[in-house]
């Protein structure tokens, strides 16, 4: 009797959840699952392009009737709006339906306007012809994203997060009191994607400052792709090997990618921040500039050692100095002070005068400015790193 009483609530549990309202309730929550699962892969580029075809091709017989009732209002030709959506949404299969549905209403529009001769809203050879290249030219992009596999809802995404990455990761990281950072770039062109890039980590306990600034062979689009890849290798690499054996083993990587334009500038400061001494590797880099507090003047600061991705084997000696109370080290890309129309050394003396101007009121929000004053409207990417001891 004890096991029956208990089965009673189990049973009356099981009559309650088969009523249909439970049942319907149970249905409606499994649609609202699938169409918010669907709706999530759809925008995530993963899911079917059903929903998009289906909007589509209901607008496509709603235009022609609008066309056929009010032709001034509505020409003939509002039909590639579809078309065109139909490019940057579906897949080059269901582009083909849609097409073939706009090809019919654009027939439809033709025989209920009458002869183009004898009426002035009507489908003339024109209309045909604008569908049509619309139409190809809408093929052409949905085919070219379908062999490159990214939609464009997420080639937008792809993009923007490549940038955001690229710029987290030339952040430089906080310094102890007494110093100072920052750092300025300008991609050529006003483009959001550089070939310069830097890298940065503060080592030995936070004792040391390391930083590569580095400059990709290409500029803009051409050598960001690239630019990206080096700086997560790049990154990787600083920190976890001695100092002097960092710009070996990149030259290495990056011999290792046999790319056709596969070489690079790079520069690596070491820097010890309680002392201010300081060690300098160049890979085929512009020299640093120095300026002494003491003596106003600015002091180049220049490393020996090849291009990476050259050759392998490659050595790198270092130059070395002190940033004492009020010094300022700059750093940079060939970009900023050379031109095909200027030298690197006129670039150079004009970067120092422009930062003259800085020596008396501080360094602080420098770096910007003085690519804007140096090479404000020079088709190249820019990079420019101060590192300042406060007076």
């Amino acid at each position: 009797m004890a096991v029956r009483r208990g089965e009673r609530p189990v049973r009356e549990r099981r009559s309650q959840a088969e009523t249909f309202p439970a049942r319907l309730r149970m249905r409606m929550h499994r649609v609202r699952t699938a169409v918010r699962r669907s709706g999530v892969d759809y925008f995530r580029g993963d899911g079917s392009d059903w929903i998009a075809l289906a909007a589509l091709l209901l607008t496509v017989p709603l235009i022609a009737a609008t066309t056929i009732v009010d032709p001034v209002w509505c020409a003939p030709a509002a039909l590639v709006l579809p078309i065109v959506a139909g490019g940057l949404l579906l897949r080059p299969a269901s582009l083909l339906g849609l097409y073939a549905a706009s090809a019919c209403a654009l027939i439809v529009e033709s025989v209920q306007l009458g002869a183009y001769t004898e009426r002035d809203a009507a489908v003339t050879p024109g209309t045909v012809l604008t569908v049509a290249a619309c139409g190809f030219f809408g093929l052409l992009i949905a085919q070219f994203r379908s062999r490159v596999g990214v939609p464009w809802r997420r080639g937008g995404t792809m993009l923007f997060d490549l940038r955001e990455r690229i710029r987290t990761q030339s952040r430089l990281p906080k310094l102890p009191p007494g110093w100072h950072r920052e750092m300025a770039l300008r991609p050529a062109g006003g483009q959001s994607f550089s070939g310069d890039f830097v890298v940065a980590a503060r080592t030995n306990e936070g004792r040391t400052l390391e930083v590569v600034l580095t400059d990709v062979s290409g500029k803009g689009m051409d050598a960001a792709s690239r630019a990206l890849l080096l700086a997560g290798a790049f990154s990787g690499l600083l920190g976890s090997l001695p100092p002097h054996a960092f710009l070996p083993a990149a030259n290495g990587y990056l011999l290792r990618q046999d790319w056709d334009e596969g070489f690079a500038t790079s520069i690596h400061l070491v820097l010890d921040l309680e002392t201010g001494d300081y060690e300098l590797f160049s890979a085929g880099h512009p020299p640093g500039l120095q300026l002494s507090s003491g003596s106003g003047r600015w002091e180049e600061k220049a490393a020996e050692g090849p291009l990476l991705g050259v050759y392998e084997g490659a050595e790198f000696d270092a130059t070395k100095g002190t940033l004492r109370p009020g010094d300022v080290l700059m750093l940079f890309t060939d970009g900023l002070v050379e031109t095909s129309e200027r030298e690197i050394a006129e670039g150079m003396d004009r970067l120092t005068g422009a930062a003259d101007r800085y020596v008396s009121g501080g360094f602080h929000g420098a770096a910007w400015h003085l690519i804007e004053a140096v090479a404000k409207d020079v088709n190249d990417d820019r990079a420019l790193l101060l590192i300042c001891r406060d007076a």
